[in-house]
Parts: C-alpha cells; sequence; structure tokens
C-alpha cells in the first residue's frame, strides 16, 4: 500500500499546506495558547508514555498533591514518587527518570528556552536523562510555541500514508521531516490535526479511507480503497 523506499520524495510546503487546509476543513483550526510552564510539560511527557491523558493526569495531579515542589519530588524517595504516579503506568520506571531529570536540572526552570536559540535548546533538552525528541519538541511547542512538531504513533502513521515521511523513517528522523516542510506557524496546527485525524479516521486497524477527507492527497487510502471495490 505504502510507496516503495525508492520511489519516495520530500513532498513540497505546498503539498503540505494543502493538507493543513483540508485538516483544518475537517476539525477546525487548532490554535495555541502556550503555558509557559516547560518543566511542567516535561514531567508530564514522561508520565504520558505508554498510557492515556486521563490516566497521565490523574498521575500527574497525584504527583503535585503528594509532594510540594519539584525539588521535593527529586529528592523523595523513589518508592514515594512512583507510588503517587501508579496511576499512569511503569510507575517505577517513570519515577526514576522523573528524579534522574530533576536532579539533572538542579531548580532551573527553563524559561530560558523561550528565548534561546532552537538548536541550543534541543540539543539540552535531549541531552536529559531519558528525554527524547517527543518530549523536547513537546516542551518546546506547548511551553511557548516554538516551531517543533512531536511524532506520536498518529502523526508516524497517518504521515508515512499520506507519503511525507520514508516508508520506514524512524521518529527521529520523522522529527527532521517536519521541520523541513512544515511553515513553523503552523507547527501546533498541524500537529494536532494530524492526531485528531489518526484518531478519528486514519486509524492503524480499519482505517475508514472511503470516508477521508485527504483521499485524494494519500496514496495510501487511494491503493487501499482501489484494492477493495
Amino acid at each position: 500500500m505504502a510507496p516503495r523506499k525508492s520511489d519516495w520524495q520530500r513532498p513540497r510546503r505546498a503539498r503540505v499546506r494543502a493538507i493543513r487546509d483540508r485538516l483544518r476543513e475537517t476539525y477546525g483550526e487548532a490554535v495555541l495558547v502556550p503555558h509557559r510552564e516547560p518543566v511542567h510539560e516535561l514531567v508530564l511527557t514522561i508520565l504520558s508514555q505508554h498510557t492515556n491523558d486521563r490516566n497521565r493526569d490523574v498521575a500527574y495531579g497525584r504527583l503535585r498533591e503528594r509532594f510540594v515542589d519539584w525539588p521535593a519530588i527529586a529528592a523523595a524517595p523513589e518508592d514515594d514518587v512512583a507510588d503517587a504516579i501508579r496511576p499512569g503506568g511503569l510507575a517505577n520506571v517513570k519515577a526514576g527518570r522523573i528524579q534522574a531529570v530533576l536532579r539533572e536540572l538542579d531548580g532551573d526552570d527553563l524559561t530560558w528556552l523561550e528565548t534561546a536559540p532552537l538548536a541550543r535548546s534541543r540539543e539540552f533538552l535531549c541531552s536529559l536523562p531519558g528525554v527524547g525528541r517527543k518530549t523536547t519538541a513537546c516542551v518546546l511547542l506547548f511551553s511557548y510555541g516554538l516551531p517543533d512538531i512531536p511524532v506520536d504513533t498518529h502523526v508516524d502513521r497517518v504521515g508515512k500514508r499520506l507519503g511525507l515521511f520514508r516508508p520506514k523513517a524512524s521518529f527521529e528522523e520523522e522529527h527532521d521531516e517536519l521541520l523541513r516542510i512544515v511553515d513553523p506557524e503552523d507547527a501546533y496546527d498541524l500537529h494536532m490535526n494530524l492526531i485528531r485525524h489518526g484518531r478519528r479516521t486514519c486509524k492503524a486497524q480499519r482505517p475508514r479511507c472511503r470516508e477521508c477527507a485527504l483521499l485524494r492527497m494519500c496514496p495510501h487510502g487511494r491503493a487501499r480503497v482501489k484494492s477493495r471495490p
């Protein structure tokens, strides 16, 4: 269904804008209000790994209720942190990661990210224990509206089916590709609408190709519909 590696060519920005426009027509334009709390976003994104948004939020709420501030979390016994975040799953693993990050920050509130060069900010965040490109992109985008696009399973799946990425591209490569082909001001809007589309229409199993607003733009969808008259 997907294009072969040898057939793939990086899409032009005009094609990406057309996809953006069609998604806006379908789901509306997503407008970001940056919350300006980068440490909050860093911890929240760690908690979001391998769980749903509801469980993540419950775990985060319990963590903030149990401990007075970030230094208290960093200094607490790991078992106490794990107990607080238990509803988010993988509590022992996530507790260790959160504490390692907070100890590495050593009180740095990361507010300098707002005005720092993006390359420096990405490099610093990716140097923190257990922090990769997705978490870094979440911190930069949601905290300050900086042009980075987190790639989750929905963005990966929809992007590959649309031909935005090489068929076997890694998530890290996909982050780089999106920076090349997406206008900076569209980062949040496209991120959110790709996720909405992946959840509602372009599902992993039984995608609703015949109902898809992007069908004419989607090599995977056209091939799938053609093979199933």
